[in-house]
């Protein structure tokens, strides 16, 4: 499959141009599709190309477009006039065969597409609607198979601050010690992830898009399934206003409103906080606990993309003595602790015990013994350890442990993991020998 990026310098082209080579190159497996070509179509690409392009596409991700003109009339320049030259390349002497009958073509447009509530008068969302009813129209004529996306606020890595995203300016700015201005923090947004955006577009390159109709208020509604469109029920109809007027878009068998199924809503207050929260953290050596697929997860992400260089690497606190090294790696509020410790030949490291805490020794290299005992008790339990088949051991509460190196020419390298930090005020450890 050949496929055709316009837009492919912008945000949303980068991380797609991105992941399609990962694809096309093997380094990602878990995709059903093949990529042979990918052509990269923007600002700076000889306009001679784009017919070649056209005419050897199976599918085309149309992505160029204007948000932040220096006059209104470029909204329709850009997300207008192309639109319609690159259909009008498509349909020129058939051109577009192969991306009516083995693809498609997918446009991103807008949420301010549907004219509604702030954006009832953007400039923008009209020029988005127009471009929705070209698309429309050429998926009537041809029978292309046309796919369009309303996307809502965009974030992650490689967006541009200070240009069109709250989220990159309030990381760059933050990862780079800026301040940061926030209007008003009850600010409600609808935020889509990039990755989220990428998957699902690659989705649907696959065949697997996820469809919705577009109601008279510009919202999007799931559909019931693909196969509403393919059992040939009647056209839906979309509607938008365009020009002060009510424009419909006829919805065809072949033409498909979509969405991302996974976005998330937030305040701008909100989004700060966690941000804020995050360059915290960093400065004290914590690590976020975070839930999977949560906006948390993916803000933090976007947050350490704009990390510069002077921030990316923190010396740790090494503790030195004659018997070796003890430093603390990893810190969190809640699940504990990462620590690595480096004995010397002949060290014994340990002997003592804890009431509540608990820990995981796990020998990395070198070889030694691990013994454990309850308090009270004279029997001894013995784990024999080395790097050359690594095992985890766990250090039971109310056991006195320790962890001897018996080798007499090689360090023994062990991580640690507590299930707390470690608290000066309360640290749960009492000194009492293995064997007494």
């Amino acid at each position: 499959m050949n496929i055709l990026v316009t837009g492919s310098r912008g945000f949303v082209g980068r991380n797609l141009v991105e992941n399609l080579k990962n694809i096309r190159d093997g380094k990602d497996q878990t995709r059903n599709v093949l990529i042979e070509d990918i052509y990269e179509y923007n600002r700076d690409t000889d306009p001679s190309l784009l017919a070649k392009y056209c005419a050897q596409a199976d599918f085309i991700f149309h992505l160029a477009g204007v948000n932040r003109p220096k006059e209104p009339a470029e909204f329709m320049e850009g997300n207008v006039g192309f639109s319609e030259k690159l259909l009008q390349t498509l349909a020129h002497e058939n051109a577009g065969e192969r991306t009516k009958k083995c693809g498609g073509l997918l446009l991103a447009s807008s949420v301010q597409a549907g004219l509604q509530g702030r954006f009832r008068d953007s400039a923008y969302g009209r020029s988005k609607l127009e471009a929705e009813k070209l698309f429309s129209d050429f998926a009537k004529k041809t029978g292309a198979r046309v796919l369009i996306y309303r996307l809502p606020n965009l974030f992650g890595k490689w967006c541009r601050p200070n240009y069109n995203s709250a989220v990159a300016t309030f990381c760059h700015n933050l990862a780079n010690g800026l301040p940061i201005q926030v209007n008003d923090r009850n600010t409600e947004l609808e935020l889509l992830y990039i990755d989220d955006l990428i998957d699902e577009m690659i989705a649907a390159l696959e065949g697997g898009e996820h469809r919705c109709t577009v109601a008279a208020d510009g919202k999007e509604r799931e559909a019931a399934s693909r196969k509403v469109a393919a059992d040939g029920t009647p056209e839906e109809v979309a509607t938008g206003r365009l020009n002060g007027g009510e424009e419909k878009i006829s919805v065809s068998a072949n033409l498909s409103y979509c969405f991302v199924p996974v976005t998330h809503q937030a305040t701008l207050g909100e989004i700060v906080d966690l941000l804020t929260g995050f360059q915290s953290l960093g400065r004290n050596g914590m690590v976020p606990e975070i839930p999977s697929g949560s906006l948390a997860k993916k803000l933090y992400a976007t947050y350490l993309s704009y990390l510069p260089k002077e921030s990316i690497a923190r010396h740790l606190d090494m503790h030195v003595d004659n018997r070796g090294v003890f430093t603390e790696l990893l810190k969190t509020q809640n699940v504990g602790q990462v620590s690595i410790n480096i004995a010397r030949p002949g060290i014994v490291r340990g002997e003592h015990w804890h009431n509540s805490k608990s820990e995981i020794f796990i020998v990395v290299s070198g070889h030694g013994l691990i013994q454990e005992r309850k308090i009270g008790s004279s029997e001894i339990i013995e784990f024999e350890v080395s790097g050359e088949k690594i095992t985890a051991v766990q250090m039971l509460p109310g056991y006195t442990h320790n962890i001897i190196n018996l080798s007499e020419t090689e360090n023994l390298v062990t991580v640690m993991w507590a299930n707390e930090p470690f608290d000066p005020k309360h640290p749960d450890t009492f000194y009492e020998k293995v064997e007494g």
